[in-house]
């Protein structure tokens, strides 16, 4: 990831104004040591820090049109540049970058091309013309970014909160799936799929369908110029990201410039769940991996360090961006700069333990739609920051546009919870892939039950993190939560803990105001609290406060759920091999 920095229409054009635009632009060289770019119109700045994964010898950032009258700086990957370089004939590139088609895509079809772009992505794009600007993040989220707006007029666009919450009045999180246009005065929408509206699809779920959407997803971001990996933790989503990415590494411009062996990175605590599981995966996939382990006191060192670089108080994002953070900077230090990882399946599919309550597939579907739409707050934000701390870059093809649209077009009654037809949480996305002929991954770790990844790299992680915040915050101070902290009071001391180091490094205001807040159960929205009265009394975002549902569960009320692995499923779905000539179906 690479970080960029916007200043547009600021009173100031002096040299002095130069100097602490560079100065606020350094705070993001973490996300990317490559190589620094600014570019100055009159009172407009654009800088970009960045971290090089496609055309490394000639992408440097600020990029330009022909005749250098639109600017651009942009954090992201485009991965069908090639395919719209086709579409754009009659433009001359200056790079080879992918990101190099956005000032040619605005020349050709003005405002309206970002949904043209199929990648990750945030941009902020300036027109030395008549001296407007655009500005644009992905559909969902991914890459993190920023909006503020100073006393003097002026509108800041920043990668992270570090970068303009000293400078403005007001700031606030640009969000997800929109442009704004200094034309228009204001954001748009340019990201508007059918499942937006929450509306319950009715299309037959289709193995095959499911299968070769997320096959091509993984596909299409095995493009780069950098050595690269993948995110193990043994559970079934970074596993089937693995396993796919092991079947097609070979062929692919990266195998010709770094070889087929691919290389699976995990963390955890000495014994811990996600270490096991890895291992067993990487053994049947073939990769080169890399086991990298930490102690509860390695993490909480940490801690101060992974709230900086995650700008939030989140407890359980705070939670796994530790490990994640951790582990960023091992693999970087091997001279890997990409990783492929598994986020945003649970969203989609219901995999977290308390859509087992979902009490009917309106319910489950609506869930999914809002956890979605806030991947950007969790997840996202956690993938981002944690390894752009390190400079390396995190890909995630469950975020997909085409396959998110794939997979919420199914009718949410096949992602229900069914145990006594032998369908866990993500069974569609499980069976997708349960092939006998050829398999993507033992039946062990395929049908293993959903670990959050702070619970997965060891349950004493949590448990270590809240012995040590409650030797940190009293009673008292809890008692006076509410006066200290009226947005978003902490619940808890290890929430109070984490609120008070947010404070200083960003005291204002609009930055508490960019993290979400209400109760939550197993990482579930304020509303899916609702589905289980015992869950009001037990909040908490580990999956064990799942009761009755984590084999692991906090509490002794827990009933013995252990993982099925079905030897016959019960329904008439055909299962599908794979031949010399592709995917096929077996009746």
């Amino acid at each position: 990831m690479c970080g960029i920095l916007a200043v547009l229409g600021c009173a100031d054009d002096s040299l002095a104004k130069r100097v602490r635009v560079l100065e606020l632009s350094r705070r993001l060289k973490h996300r990317g040591p490559d190589w620094s770019g600014l570019y100055q119109h009159g009172d407009c700045y654009l800088t970009h820090q960045r971290l090089a994964i496609i055309d490394p010898a000639s992408g440097d950032q600020p990029l330009y049109n022909e005749d250098k009258s639109v600017v651009v700086t942009v954090n992201g990957e485009i991965y069908n540049h090639e395919e719209l370089r086709k579409k754009l004939r009659n433009h001359k590139f200056r790079t080879g970058s992918d990101c190099d088609v956005i000032s040619h895509l605005y020349e050709e079809y003005g405002e309206n091309f970002v949904d043209m772009l199929d990648g990750m992505f945030s941009f902020v794009l300036l027109d030395t013309r008549d001296n407007s600007f655009i500005a644009a993040r992905d559909a969902i989220g991914i890459t993190s970014l920023y909006i503020g707006w100073g006393l003097d007029g002026s509108v800041w666009i920043s990668s992270e909160l570090k970068g303009l919450n000293d400078d403005c009045e007001h700031f606030e999180t640009f969000p997800p799936g929109h442009l704004y246009s200094s034309k228009q005065g204001g954001f748009k929408r340019w990201y508007n799929p059918t499942w937006f509206s929450e509306g319950i699809p009715s299309t037959p779920y289709d193995p095959l369908v499911l299968r070769r959407a997320l096959e091509n997803a993984v596909i299409k971001r095995l493009m780069t110029d950098v050595p690269f990996g993948v995110l193990l933790s043994g559970g079934l989503d970074s596993s089937l990201v693995a396993s796919i990415t092991a079947r097609h590494l070979a062929g692919t411009r990266a195998a010709k410039q770094w070889g087929t062996q691919l290389h699976s990175f995990c963390v955890g605590l000495e014994g811990s769940p996600d270490l096991k599981a890895a291992r067993e995966v990487a053994d049947f996939l073939g990769t080169v991996h890399h086991e990298f382990h930490f102690t509860v006191q390695d993490g909480i060192d940490a801690i101060e360090d992974v709230i900086y670089h995650i700008e939030t108080y989140d407890v359980t994002t705070i939670r796994a961006s530790t490990p994640m953070f951790l582990m960023a900077r091992k693999i970087k230090s091997l001279g890997v700069k990409m990783v492929i990882s598994g986020e945003g399946a649970d969203e989609i599919f219901g995999g977290y333990l308390y859509f087992h309550k979902a009490p009917n597939k309106e319910e489950f579907h609506r869930e999914s739609c809002r956890k979605i739409k806030e991947l950007h707050l969790y997840d996202c934000l956690r993938a981002n920051k944690a390894t752009s701390a390190w400079g390396l870059e995190v890909r995630v093809p469950f975020l997909d546009k085409e396959f998110i649209n794939v997979a919420m077009s199914i009718d949410p009654e096949w992602k229900m919870v069914k145990r006594e037809q032998g369908r866990i949480e993500k069974w569609v996305l499980r069976r997708a892939f349960d092939d006998e002929q050829q398999p993507y991954l033992p039946k062990s770790v395929l049908y293993r039950q959903k670990e959050q990844f702070s619970d997965g790299v060891g349950y004493s992680w949590i448990d270590g993190l809240k012995s040590h915040a409650a030797q940190h915050v009293t009673d008292k101070m809890m008692q006076n939560a509410e006066h200290i902290f009226p947005q978003n009071t902490p619940t808890s001391k290890e929430a109070y803990y984490y609120r008070t180091i947010f404070e200083r490094f960003f005291p204002q205001n609009s930055a508490r105001l960019t993290v979400p807040g209400g109760p939550s159960i197993a990482c579930s929205t304020a509303k899916a609290v609702e589905w289980d009265a015992a869950w009001s009394k037990n909040l908490d975002p580990s999956g064990r406060a799942a009761l009755g549902v984590h084999v692991s569960a906090y509490a002794d009320e827990a009933t013995n759920v252990n993982s099925i692995v079905p030897s016959k499923m019960i329904d008439t779905i055909p299962r599908m091999e794979v031949s010399t000539s592709g995917l096929k179906i077996l009746s």
